[in-house]
């Protein structure tokens, strides 16, 4: 099954595994990071090709997200402590709760693949403000990303996308993309080595591009953000990946929730001069100033089929006053080809998700989830 196979028998040199693990994760969570506006400039990268490029590579699943397509709906809300307002004028900031809905998911365009894979663990985030205003955010687990350019993410899936005749990338065609691109090369050599978190729970969650905010003062930056858990973080065994349950981390997660709400704290990255803020495959260095704006409690988690989630676009161009996007050039290019993956998949039957029976959540309360989102509390005067 496209975006399922062991990438390991496909060379047995331990290098080129490492490369190629990466195409795991190419699936569906590069798609996140497509090119936009090409239809203005015959000569620039179409959004569809994007989206057929992934459709190519994981296969045309209907209904679903052509990225990460299998994923569970989550409800709570974020209380603001005033210390952003200092960086920026965004609502969400002030000392006032914020309903928030929101999305767990795995990289990857096939709904039904198992959980036992070395890839993304994904937050998606919409916050409700006053007046209308709604920030929506997308984020992953690790801090960087595979690719800096538009580009590269099409060549990257069109490298690993599995041959029809053995279901595999072609490895000449990997090598080749490795070769022209040494960041690619870095982030898969970091999927191998680093710990993957045990449960979505633990996990911390990166902004992974650069933001522009502006504050009421006029003072503008550039920051990165993290949610940084509670729970106390824990590895997960990749060597026992292969025989876990195929629903077990979602199957986890819902197990936490019944015993309690979830909680993040958010904090922002402040760079120093030089680190780069239109690249997202450079992290920037652990001793940056972090300032704490707030926390984030997840309540609850709802299948798709009953959630609030499942037809928003988590698109994190949809920002506040007080936030823009920066001049990444990824960043700048996820509007148009969410748009074009969200109208396709609601314009097609909707089918059951891979939760959708699973006994790990049971049914939703008579109200249904979405009626039972916090009401914002009036927003108090920021601490001095």
């Amino acid at each position: 099954m496209p975006g399922s196979y062991h990438l390991q028998d496909i060379l047995s040199r331990r290098g080129l595994v490492s490369l190629l693990a990466i195409a795991a994760v190419a699936g569906g969570a590069t798609a996140a990071f497509a090119y936009t506006g090409g239809w203005l400039s015959p000569g620039r990268l179409k959004p569809a090709k994007i989206i057929n490029a992934l459709e190519g590579h994981d296969g045309r699943h209907e209904g679903f997200r052509r990225a990460h397509a299998k994923g569970l709906c989550v409800v709570g809300h974020f209380d603001g402590n005033g210390q952003g307002l200092g960086l920026s004028k965004a609502s969400l900031f002030r000392q006032a709760v914020t309903p928030v809905i929101g999305r767990f998911s795995l990289a990857g365009g096939v709904p039904n693949a198992g959980d036992g894979r070395v890839t993304f663990h994904s937050l998606a985030l919409k916050f409700d403000l006053p007046g209308g205003e709604q920030w929506r955010m997308a984020m992953n687990h690790v801090p960087v990303f595979p690719v800096a350019t538009p580009q590269a993410f099409l060549d990257f899936q069109l490298a690993t996308t599995p041959d029809p005749a053995t279901g595999k990338p072609d490895p000449a065609k990997v090598q080749a993309y490795m070769a022209r691109h040494p960041e690619t090369k870095a982030f898969a050599d970091y999927m191998a080595k680093a710990p993957l978190p045990s449960s979505f729970a633990n996990a911390s969650y990166n902004s992974v591009n650069a933001f522009r905010f502006t504050s009421d003062q006029g003072q503008t930056r550039l920051v990165r953000w993290i949610f940084t858990p509670e729970a106390p973080f824990a590895e997960l065994d990749k060597a026992t990946l292969a025989s876990q349950p195929r629903d077990f981390l979602f199957d986890e997660v819902a197990g936490r929730l019944a015993q309690g709400p979830l909680v993040w704290h958010m904090s922002v990255i402040l760079p120093n001069a030089g680190d780069p803020t239109d690249d997202a495959t450079k992290p920037w260095p652990d001793d940056r100033q972090r300032i704490e704006v707030g926390t984030l409690t997840i309540d609850r988690a709802v299948t798709e089929d009953d959630g609030p989630c499942r037809d928003v676009n988590f698109d994190p161009t949809i920002l506040p006053a007080g936030v823009a996007a920066s001049d990444d050039p990824l960043l700048a290019a996820r509007s148009s080809v969410y748009a074009v993956g969200y109208t396709r998949r609601t314009g097609e039957p909707a089918a059951p998700s891979a939760l959708a029976h699973d006994p790990a959540f049971p049914a939703p309360a008579p109200n249904g989830p979405n009626a039972a989102s916090p009401q914002p509390q009036p927003a108090k005067e920021p601490a001095q």
